[in-house]
C-alpha cells in the first residue's frame, strides 16, 4: 500500500507536496523539503489546522443587501518543517551536488511519509539521509519528523539547524477563482520562547479571531548537543556533534499544535503535550499509528484484482479521506482536505454528497461527527435565512468554515440552495443505515425540520405545482434558474424523509412530540407532504428526458468540440454570461439527480437523460467524472464506466486537472470510493433496506469491499461470474439483488451476474 516517486523533478515539487502530505483530520502538513528549495522552484510551504481560519473584510465595488461581509480563509500556521543539515561544513541541498538516489514514499499501511536520499556533495562527500513524517491518528496535535543521517565515505562535524518559524504567508493567485487572490500574511506572533529545551510560540490570526500555539522538542541524536536561540518570529534549535563513517545518527523532532477552539490554554497545553508525547519512544507512536490504520483498513479497504495502478488509486483515495475528515463536531472536510489552500479551506456540499458516504458505510461514528458540525452551525443557518429574506427556516451557507456564508459571488454560490437538501440527504441516509433514532431525536430531526421550513418559504404554488424559482443547481455554468431538476427532486426526498423520521420518533418515543419539541404543526406537516407530492419536475415529452431546469433545453448548445485547446476549464477562459446562456454543464446535475434519487424513474428515461447531458458536460469540476462513471454502470455500460472511473481514481496522482499543486481533490476521493460501491456494485440505500445491482468491466478480475449496516459487518465480492455476499458475524440481513430479496448470513450467498434489470428503478 505504497505510493513511490523516484527521482527529483523540480517541476513536480509542489505537486508532490500535496500527494505526500500527512494529516489526521485536525492537523495537516504539506510534504515540503525540510531543507527548503531554491527561489526558482515552486513550493507551497503549508501547515494547517482544520477550521482554524482568519476573517477579512470582503470589498465590493457594488455591495447589495445580504452579501457576505467577511471572507474566511484557512490559515497557514507556524512552520516547524524546517531542518537544515550541515555535513562537515557543506549544506545538504538536493539541487546542488549529485543525487545518487532520491525516493519519496507514502506508506498508507503504516501512516508515514518517507523521503530517502543518497547525495554526493560538491566536494565529493556521500551521505544517506532519510526523513520520516507522521501525523498521529492517536494524538491529533502531534506531527513527528524522524531524521537519519549516515555518512558513507566521510566522518566529521554534523549540524542540524531546526527552526520554528511564524513568518509565514498564505498562497494566492489573482487569476484563479479557486484560490485566494493574493499571497498574504494571516498570522502574528504573540509570544515566543523556550522552556527546558522546548521551543514554543503562541500566535493569533490577523483578524484576532482565533489563537494557536505550537511547541517543538528534539530527542535522540546520540552524543549530539543542542543550543537554542529564540526570537519573535523564529526559534532555532541546533543539534551538533560528530558523525562516524557508516554510523547512522538519528533524531526526532516532535511538533505539537493546539488551537483555542479545542484547547482552553493552547500554549500551556502545547508544551505539556510535547513533553508527554516525547517521553515515549517514536517506535511506540509508529505502532499506535499502524494499529489505528489496521482497524480502519480492515473495515473499509476496497480490493480490486486486475489493475495495480487502480488499486493504488483507490487506496490513496480512501487514505486521503481518512486524513481529511474532522472528527470533533467543530470541523468538517475542506474541499482540499488538509493538503493545501485551494478554495481557502472551505466546506461545501462536497462533504455530504461525495465524502460522507464512505464514513457512513465504514465509520459511522465519524459520519455522526460530520453531522454534528452541521448541527453546531444550525443557528448560523437560521441567521443566513433571515439575511436572505426568509421569514422562517434555516439556509446553510454554500461555502463556509465558521458556519456563516463567505461566497462573494452569489449566482454560483449562495443561490445554490440545494446545500440544504444535500445536508438533509446525509441526515436521512445516516438514519436509514444506522437506525440511530436517538440521534434523530437529539439533533437530526431539528436539522431536517428547520431546513424543510426554508423550502416552504422559498417555493410557491403555480398551476397546481410546487415551484422553486431563482436558484442554482450543481451545474455552476447554469445559474439562477427556475425549477432546477436536481434541487426539486432532492427537496421532494427531504420532505418525505423528514415526515417519515418524525413519525418514527413519535412511534418509538410515546412522550415525544414534534410539535412540542420543534414547533412542527399539523399544518406544516401537511404542507410538507403537499409540496413533495406537487413538486415541479420539468420533463420534456419530445426528448423523453428530464430538463435540467425550465429554460435549459431552450438555449443554444455550446459546441465543446470547437473550443480551442486550453479553453477548459471555461471559468478561467470565458466570462460567466457566455456559458450561462448556453447548454453546457460544468458537472453532473440532472445525471446526479438520477444517481441519488432514482426511485420510480423508468430505466429508459435514466438512459436518455444520461445520453443527452453527457456530450454537454465539460467535467471542469472534479466532482463530475465519478458521477458519470456510476451512472454509466447504472445503465449497463461498464466499459464506459471504467473509463470515467480510471480518470477519477488517478485524478490527483496523474494531476489530470493540473491544479493538484494547490491540494488534493477530496470530493473526488469520495467519488473513487462510491465508484466501486455505488457504481459497479450498484448499492442503493432505501428506507427499508439495501439493494445491489452489480456489474464489472472486463479490465477487472474482481472487486471486493466491507461495509457496515445496522451494526452488522457485510462483505461483498464481485467477479466476472457472480456476486457473493455474506455477514461478518452471526445474524441475518435481507438484501435485494437485481430486484430479488435474499437472506444473507455468515454463509456466502452467491448470485450470478446479470445485465441491467427492470424497466424502472426500485
Amino acid at each position: 500500500m505504497n505510493i513511490t516517486r523516484i527521482g527529483l523533478n523540480r517541476y513536480e515539487v509542489a505537486l508532490r507536496e500535496s500527494i505526500f502530505h500527512v494529516a489526521n483530520g485536525y492537523l495537516g502538513v504539506r510534504a515540503c523539503f525540510e531543507e527548503g528549495v531554491p527561489p526558482n522552484v515552486r513550493s507551497i510551504r503549508g501547515t494547517y489546522i482544520n477550521a482554524f481560519c482568519d476573517l477579512t473584510p470582503i470589498v465590493y465595488a457594488e455591495k447589495m443587501h445580504g452579501f457576505p461581509s467577511e471572507a474566511q480563509t484557512i490559515v497557514n500556521v507556524v512552520d516547524m518543517q524546517s531542518i537544515a543539515l550541515l555535513l562537515d561544513g557543506e549544506a545538504f541541498d538536493p539541487f546542488a551536488g549529485t543525487l545518487l538516489t532520491f525516493e519519496q514514499t507514502l506508506d498508507m499501511a503504516r501512516g508515514c511519509y518517507t523521503r530517502r536520499v543518497e547525495w554526493r556533495s560538491p566536494k565529493g562527500r556521500e551521505t544517506r539521509i532519510a526523513f520520516c513524517r507522521m501525523a498521529s491518528l492517536h494524538a491529533k496535535e502531534l506531527m513527528t519528523i524522524e531524521v537519519t543521517v549516515t555518512p558513507l565515505n566521510w566522518a566529521g562535524d554534523f549540524q542540524a539547524v531546526s527552526t520554528q518559524n511564524s513568518d509565514v504567508y498564505n498562497d494566492g493567485d489573482p487569476n484563479d477563482p479557486r484560490k485566494a487572490s493574493e499571497r498574504k500574511r494571516r498570522l502574528r506572533t504573540v509570544k515566543s520562547g523556550q522552556q527546558d529545551g522546548c521551543v514554543f510560540m503562541q500566535c493569533e490570526t490577523i483578524g484576532a479571531v482565533q489563537t494557536m500555539a505550537c511547541a517543538a522538542l528534539h530527542t535522540g541524536g546520540g552524543s549530539l548537543h543542542s543550543a537554542v536561540e529564540t526570537a519573535q518570529t523564529c526559534n532555532t534549535v541546533t543539534l551538533a556533534g560528530r558523525c562516524a563513517q557508516g554510523v547512522p545518527t538519528t533524531f526526532v523532532k516532535w511538533c505539537v499544535y493546539t488551537d483555542s477552539r479545542r484547547h482552553a490554554e493552547p500554549l500551556a497545553e502545547a508544551i505539556a503535550l510535547a513533553r508527554g508525547f516525547a517521553a515515549l519512544p517514536i517506535e511506540t507512536w509508529y505502532a499506535r499509528q499502524q494499529a489505528a490504520l489496521d482497524d480502519i483498513w480492515a473495515d473499509s479497504r476496497i480490493v480490486v484484482e486486475g489493475s495495480p495502478s487502480l488499486q493504488t488509486g483507490i487506496d490513496f483515495a480512501i487514505y486521503s479521506l481518512i486524513q481529511s475528515a474532522g472528527r470533533d463536531g467543530i470541523s468538517s472536510i475542506a474541499s482540499k482536505g488538509l493538503s493545501g489552500e485551494g478554495y481557502e479551506g472551505h466546506y461545501f456540499w462536497d462533504t455530504e454528497i461525495y465524502m460522507f458516504p464512505y464514513f457512513l458505510l465504514t465509520q459511522p461514528h465519524t459520519a455522526r461527527a460530520l453531522l454534528d458540525f452541521r448541527y453546531a452551525t444550525l443557528n448560523g443557518a437560521k441567521e443566513q435565512a433571515r439575511l436572505l429574506g426568509h421569514a422562517k427556516g434555516a439556509l446553510y451557507p454554500w461555502r463556509t468554515i465558521t458556519g456563516s456564508e463567505c461566497s462573494a459571488y452569489f449566482p454560483s454560490g449562495s443561490a445554490q440552495y440545494h446545500i440544504n437538501s444535500d445536508i438533509a440527504h446525509a441526515v436521512i441516509t445516516y438514519y436509514f443505515v444506522t437506525g440511530d433514532l436517538a440521534y434523530m431525536q437529539e439533533k437530526g430531526a431539528e436539522i431536517l425540520i428547520e431546513t424543510a421550513r426554508l423550502w416552504l418559504d422559498t417555493g410557491h404554488w403555480h398551476g397546481g405545482q410546487f415551484r422553486i424559482d431563482g436558484v442554482t443547481g450543481p451545474d455552476e455554468y447554469t445559474c439562477l434558474v427556475n425549477n432546477n431538476y436536481y434541487t426539486n427532486l432532492s427537496v421532494q426526498f427531504q420532505l418525505r424523509g423528514t415526515l417519515r423520521i418524525c413519525a418514527d420518533l413519535e412511534a418509538a418515543y410515546p412522550a415525544f412530540s414534534a410539535l412540542a419539541r420543534f414547533g412542527l404543526t399539523p399544518e406544516e406537516r401537511q404542507a410538507f407532504a403537499q409540496a413533495a407530492d406537487g413538486m415541479c419536475l420539468p420533463y420534456d415529452e419530445t426528448l423523453g428526458i428530464y430538463a435540467q431546469d425550465d429554460s435549459f433545453l431552450q438555449k443554444q448548445k455550446m459546441d465543446l468540440a470547437a473550443l480551442p485547446k486550453g479553453a477548459l476549464p471555461l471559468l478561467l477562459s470565458h466570462h460567466p454570461l457566455s456559458f450561462y446562456r448556453r447548454q453546457v454543464c460544468k458537472q453532473a446535475d440532472a445525471v446526479l439527480a438520477h444517481f441519488l434519487y432514482e426511485d420510480g424513474i423508468p430505466q429508459d428515461v435514466i438512459r436518455r437523460t444520461y445520453e443527452y447531458y453527457e456530450p454537454l458536460t465539460t467535467h471542469d469540476s472534479s466532482l463530475s467524472p465519478c458521477v458519470f462513471s456510476m451512472m454509466a454502470a447504472r445503465i449497463g455500460e461498464p466499459e464506459k464506466a471504467y473509463a470515467y472511473y480510471m480518470h477519477t481514481a488517478l485524478m490527483d496522482l496523474d494531476n489530470k486537472h493540473r491544479n493538484t499543486d494547490d491540494g488534493i481533490h477530496a470530493a473526488n476521493m469520495g467519488g473513487v470510493y462510491m465508484g466501486i460501491v455505488y457504481g459497479f456494485a450498484g448499492l442503493r440505500i432505501h428506507a427499508d433496506g439495501l439493494s445491489l445491482r452489480p456489474c464489472i468491466p472486463a479490465a477487472m478480475q474482481s472487486y471486493a469491499f466491507p461495509m457496515e449496516y445496522r451494526g452488522m459487518g457485510l462483505h461483498i465480492r464481485v467477479d466476472q461470474r457472480a456476486v457473493a455476499v455474506q455477514l461478518a458475524d452471526e445474524g441475518a440481513l435481507m438484501l435485494t439483488v437485481y430486484g430479488v430479496a435474499y437472506t444473507v448470513t455468515q454463509q456466502p450467498t452467491v448470485i450470478p451476474l446479470q445485465g441491467v434489470a427492470g424497466e424502472a428503478a426500485r
